[in-house]
């Protein structure tokens, strides 16, 4: 077995707002030039504020199942910009509109998320600028699931990423390794993996989510049998977990037949997608266990 481990370091701001006590982008990352300092001061000083007004203003209008795909570039180009409230403002105002918190994270976030991908696969933004621009979207959905408050969040941001047993390409693996690392999560990956290693590192550590990839249809078997003794034998008994790999695409059915949560398209949405597990545990109070 082949385990890596890599550790975020997470700074304590002196800002008066518990969500900015645990950033969702790295230091190394959020210190860019063109973001040094103003990321931080922006969500504490106005952000915060305005959105903690939105949480207490009541429910919002029904009516609005899905953003455009017009509202959902907008939310891409605003996210690549360092002005957080004009995001926030953005999505508040879909909110008021009648967005459900679903439909906020399966039409307007997760798309927005790889509108992103897309963009840096066409050269159109680079690395450092889609690690900030989904680590925003990542921040937003937390604050916009009201998570923000929660005890000790940033300690229990922490996911296991392997491959289906048996298989070899590492390289999807090693891009969203990266990107979470970068979005402040703690990130074991086991590169070379048997069932039973898999089993060893999940019994010994807690894990919030775990990730694995499937490139091959012909190990759909040893997936499920992987998934079945992840949940099983996690010292976290509500552990999410997401799958991700070109078998997926098109064929949306295997999710729920290899007995896992959801599906990453790529990347940038599997960032977005583990904190929609994450919070999804949050409210059934699993994160008031131990790790």
């Amino acid at each position: 077995m082949d385990l890596i481990k890599s550790r975020t370091h997470k700074t304590l701001a002196t800002k008066p707002f518990p969500i900015v006590q645990t950033p969702f982008v790295a230091p190394e990352v959020l210190h860019r030039e063109d973001a040094a300092g103003r990321l931080a001061d922006i969500i504490a000083l106005d952000i915060v504020p305005r959105l903690l007004r939105l949480r207490h203003a009541g429910p919002p209008a029904t009516g609005v199942s899905a953003a455009s795909e017009v509202e959902i570039a907008e939310l891409a180009r605003l996210v690549l910009s360092p002005d957080l409230q004009a995001a926030a403002e953005y999505i508040a105002i879909l909110r008021e509109r009648g967005l459900t918190m679903e439909a906020l994270f399966v039409g307007l976030l997760e798309p927005a998320a790889r509108c992103l991908g897309k963009m840096w696969d066409n050269d159109e933004c680079d690395f450092v600028d889609v690690t900030l621009g989904v680590g925003r979207l990542q921040k937003l959905l937390t604050v916009f699931n009201c998570n923000y408050d929660l005890p000790a969040i940033g300690q229990k941001r922490r996911i296991v990423l392997t491959l289906t047993p048996g298989e070899q390409h590492t390289f999807g693996l090693a891009m969203v390794a990266k990107l979470l690392a970068a979005a402040d999560w703690d990130v074991t990956s086991v590169v070379e993996p048997t069932i039973e290693s898999i089993a060893g590192v999940v019994v010994q550590d807690w894990y919030a989510v775990a990730g694995i990839t499937l490139s091959s249809g012909l190990r759909t078997d040893e997936l499920s049998k992987t998934i079945a003794t992840i949940r099983r034998q996690s010292r976290n008994p509500a552990i999410g977990i997401m799958v991700g790999g070109p078998q997926f695409v098109g064929h949306p059915e295997l999710v729920a037949r290899v007995g896992a949560d959801a599906c990453a398209a790529n990347a940038t949405t599997a960032v977005i997608l583990a904190q929609k597990l994450f919070d999804i545990g949050a409210k059934s109070n699993w994160l008031n266990l131990t790790p």
